[in-house]
């Protein structure tokens, strides 16, 4: 019996969330053009590229030369550096309340059907903790993916708000993830940012200094909206950030609807209508990834076995675990904590 293809990813429609340039396009659409074009469009595709990394490496040699491969925290507070290479499939990952910025590479990010790409052209904000599918491109022979990442903190930016212009948003927007084109203004207070880390002893005076004019420059762009309803705690984004936190802080017990309403101040409908709008998830949906992203997490440490890390994050049944770590991961949870370790040089877990 032959089986329904799939439908296609779609990509994000809404324009005042998300600039044409991030749209991602048939990677076979050059091979339809004669060799003469195609050879063209390679070349003015390779100078945009190298353009905007030009314009960025500074920014790249201060990141690589205090990051290794991997996730890594730096003295700044909120700030971190991740290095990668190009991935062969999707990935599961959590995406934490914050902005980033890729500095080399290019990456694809899933949330409720949709595909998004952005590259070191973009800057991404996620308004609230999201579990995604992530694939990173066009990093290799030498030149990794960079990205670094700075956690947005809501009073901060409620504090740094309250200084502007008083501007009255609709309601809350459709989507809790954006992406957006970078700017020079952007681009010269990262620098500065990132270049702190060259004088650890001027971090505790001067990084704060360079982060709220970030998020000043960020309020002032396109996305100042989904930030100022990040900075908003009883807004509809403020009220569904509360449900998201109460399930990262139980996600190792039952759900609890109910529970989740009064943490949130919503009603049954509300809370599901907008929790589904803004993660792509139902409420139970969301703790299984976070539960999984956990799981994987405890794994990593390499001091529990996978049965007791299956109980320790809420599951009434090793297997049930398994299966579905497999389905979420591509391999079982031995196996890929293993390739996991191997990529990034670490021991192997026994």
């Amino acid at each position: 019996m032959i089986q329904p293809e799939a439908p296609p990813l779609r990509c994000q429609s809404d324009t005042s969330q998300i600039d044409p340039a991030c749209v991602v396009r048939s990677p076979d659409t050059l091979n339809l053009l004669p060799n003469c074009l195609k050879s063209f469009a390679l070349e003015n595709k390779r100078c945009h590229i190298g353009g905007m990394t030009d314009h960025l490496q500074p920014h790249l040699d201060l990141a690589l030369r205090h990051a290794r491969s991997g996730m890594t925290v730096t003295p700044i507070p909120r700030l971190e550096i991740g290095v990668g290479q190009t991935t062969s499939g999707t990935s599961p990952c959590l995406y934490r309340s914050m902005i980033c910025f890729i500095l080399q590479g290019s990456k694809d990010v899933t949330i409720h059907d949709n595909l998004l790409r952005y590259d070191a052209e973009q800057y991404l904000v996620s308004a609230l903790d999201l579990p995604l599918s992530g694939q990173i491109h066009d990093a290799g022979h030498g030149r990794p993916y960079v990205a670094v990442s700075l956690v947005l903190d809501p009073a901060l930016l409620a504090q740094i708000a309250s200084t502007m212009p008083l501007i009255r948003d609709a309601d809350a927007p459709g989507s809790g993830i954006a992406i957006n084109p970078m700017t020079p203004p952007l681009r010269d207070t990262l620098l500065r940012l990132l270049a702190l880390l060259d004088t650890p002893s001027d971090v505790p005076v001067l990084a704060p200094m360079a982060e709220r004019e970030l998020l000043y420059r960020l309020l002032q762009g396109p996305q100042g909206r989904l930030l100022r309803h990040i900075a908003r705690p009883e807004g509809a984004l403020g009220r569904i950030r509360r449900a998201v936190e109460w399930i990262r802080e139980n996600h190792n017990t039952r759900l609890r609807i109910e529970a989740l309403c009064e943490a949130s101040g919503m009603s049954r409908a509300s809370l599901h209508r907008h929790f589904v709008a803004l993660t792509g998830l139902s409420p139970i949906q969301y703790q299984k990834q976070i539960r999984l992203q956990e799981a994987r997490q405890l794994l990593l440490a390499g001091d529990r076995s996978a049965s007791d890390v299956a109980f320790a994050v809420g599951y009434e049944s090793a297997s049930q675990f398994s299966r579905e770590y497999l389905r979420q991961f591509g391999a079982p949870p031995v196996r890929d904590v293993r390739q996991l370790r191997q990529a990034v040089g670490s021991p192997a877990m026994h």
